[in-house]
């Protein structure tokens, strides 16, 4: 299962089933799970645990040191779940002590051609990240999330689930969830109504949203005077996950 022209260090632990193609290269530190495939001249190094049956594309990078200058060597980590597409030229890097000193992606993450996710980054799970899209070190992202191609968030910022991130919009603040953003910097766009009938929402639970949609970003409220009246409302699960994903906010929302 591991091609002859393939270098895997003695220090590194993979499954029996695991592929490993031409011209890679597994460092010590690294282990990864059953099912899982390293196509030819991907590069992994550790301390880095993947998991089951993650698919990972030429030329990618995956457990690198970091690109922070505060970075000196220390044992910091990478842990990948399940089921991950890792596309091609990909750069995923290990954390800092300035913060858990792990980074961490999910399980059914599609990472398209190119996308880099820093150091520290906390990437949830069936999210989708198109060509190019890169998050800066620290950035937390939910689950079922898209960003897509050339979108970008700035270090620290959060984005909540089912939120989406249009073609080349860079955010500074935090996304809520369900919302899209667009533009340079990221503006309100919009909630992600077709993200929501994709996963059978209730056409109940969408009205609500679109209406607090309204409620925060088109009716000359504060944000706290929209946020109190949301919370007005009859309880709704996915309304409170948008509420609670505003009052979460450290970095102040994209409004």
């Amino acid at each position: 299962m591991i091609h002859p022209q393939a270098v895997v260090d003695p220090k590194a632990e993979l499954a029996a089933d695991v592929e490993v193609g031409p011209f890679s290269y597994i460092g010590p530190g690294v282990e990864i799970d059953s099912g899982t495939v390293v196509n030819s001249h991907a590069c992994i190094k550790g301390p880095t645990k993947i998991g089951k049956r993650n698919r990972i594309f030429q030329f990618a990078s995956v457990g690198e040191d970091c690109q922070d200058k505060k970075y000196k060597g220390e044992p910091t980590r990478l842990e990948i779940g399940d089921d991950n597409h890792i596309r091609e030229c990909c750069t995923i890097h290990r954390g800092t002590i300035q913060d858990e000193g792990v980074t961490r992606i999910g399980s059914r993450n599609l990472i398209m051609g190119y996308v880099h996710v820093a150091h520290d980054c906390q990437i949830g799970d069936d999210n989708i990240f198109a060509a190019h899209a890169t998050m800066a070190g620290h950035v937390h992202v939910a689950h079922d999330v898209i960003f897509a191609g050339f979108s970008g968030a700035h270090q620290f910022c959060h984005v909540g689930p089912y939120a989406m991130l249009g073609m080349g919009a860079l955010t500074g603040k935090d996304v809520p969830a369900f919302m899209m953003v667009a533009g340079n910097p990221a503006r309100p766009a919009g909630m992600n109504f077709e993200g929501m009938r994709r996963r059978n929402f209730s056409k109940e639970s969408m009205s609500l949203l679109k209406d607090a949609y309204k409620t925060v970003y088109m009716r000359g409220l504060k944000l706290e005077q929209a946020l109190a009246q949301l919370e007005a409302k009859p309880h709704d699960p996915n309304l409170q996950l948008f509420i609670d994903s505003i009052k979460s906010s450290s970095r102040g929302i994209a409004r």
